[in-house]
């Protein structure tokens, strides 16, 4: 079935972003540049009075009307408790969402800053107040229509349409399955019992930045119900004796302002794990956009599936799992080397 939308989407020019934001409101000045961004299109443009803007063109069919909507009204609570974020333009009538041949679109300001490239100590604790305050505002009620960060949505689904199209070389598709499912067992352990809340949902360092105010979380596009560890794991380092240390400084401030349990980092490779599943799925399911086969070239060759299953039984080897043999969910354990988040940042940059 055709969406709606998705070839002007996938053929979107420079006169038809500019004649949407004027069709908004504004005069815009002819200077208009794509930026970086696979999901959706966003392009700084300029005014004509001077100044820029930032226009986004959500993709086609991956939210509905109200799941951004929700998005935007998150946005706003967190500016109201003062928290720095960006929250989309308000135009006519108060609406923050457009629509244009069949896709939504919106206007940002655009928030000068720098990107986050290491976190230090003092980084490091004023982002975990900073996720505090966030995740206090998240807890205070639940989103209705954005999806919830579960087994289903993020492991099962994507593990089953990429069985189902095909992706991966016959003779992988076993030793994948079976380590999939093994990080399914120990997700679902890991999070039981675990509250869920809204949250950022993509929260690494491409999305924080630095401006002259102070740090400034972006980017919730991908915000769901989930656990708060989801937003930790790929802001902090995991491994070894100095990443205890610095986890240990972001809690300090953290924990200043909101409870986290240390056992909550169980769930953190289970988390990983679901990573790579779900990313290859999301690219998958891309590959009709021009713009995948450039930005993945390597994507679906055997050698990248070769190299995906390997890393998924790397990690999957090391977590606890559910043992059929004693039928009480014990745990089993083997030892394999560690992962660390160098291998899980594909697209910090998107």
């Amino acid at each position: 079935m055709e969406i709606p939308g998705k070839e002007f989407y996938n053929r979107l020019d420079i006169d038809s972003v500019l004649s949407a934001v004027e069709d908004a409101g504004f005069s815009v000045s002819g200077h208009c540049l794509a930026l970086n961004s696979l999901e959706n299109r966003v392009y700084d443009v300029g005014l004509e009075e001077g100044g820029r803007l930032v226009v986004k063109f959500y993709r086609p069919a991956r939210w509905t009307l109200n799941q951004i909507l929700e998005e935007h009204s998150f946005l706003k609570e967190l500016e109201e408790g003062e928290i720095p974020v960006v929250a989309p333009l308000a135009l006519e009538n108060g609406i923050t969402v457009r629509e244009t041949k069949g896709i939504y679109y919106t206007i940002w300001p655009l928030q000068k800053g720098r990107l986050v490239e290491e976190l230090d100590k003092n980084n490091l604790v004023q982002t975990g107040r900073l996720l505090a305050r966030i995740h206090n505002i998240g807890a205070s009620k639940q989103a209705k229509h954005r999806i919830e960060y579960n087994l289903k949505n993020f492991g099962e689904e994507p593990l089953r349409f990429l069985k189902e199209k095909e992706f991966l070389p016959t003779h992988l598709w076993t030793r994948y399955e079976i380590a999939a499912k093994r990080i399914f067992s120990s997700f679902s352990e890991a999070s039981k019992d675990m509250p869920f809340h809204r949250i950022h949902g993509d929260c690494h360092k491409g999305n924080l930045i630095q401006t002259a105010d102070g740090l400034c979380f972006i980017d919730f596009d991908d915000f769901v119900n989930g656990p708060a560890v989801q937003d930790f794991w790929m802001l902090l380092p995991f491994g070894d004796s100095s990443s205890e240390y610095e986890r240990e400084i972001f809690l300090e401030g953290y924990r200043e302002f909101r409870e986290f349990r240390s056992s909550w980092f169980d769930l953190v490779e289970p988390l990983r794990g679901l990573r790579y599943i779900h990313y290859s799925a999301w690219i998958a399911k891309r590959w009709e956009d021009p713009s995948f086969p450039n930005a993945f070239p390597h994507f679906g060759t055997e050698e990248y599936w070769e190299k995906e299953t390997q890393d998924l039984e790397r990690l999957g080897s090391d977590l606890p799992v559910s043992s059929e043999e004693d039928g009480r969910n014990s745990f089993i354990k083997t030892e394999e080397s560690e992962l660390t988040n160098k291998d899980f940042f594909w697209d910090m940059e998107d």
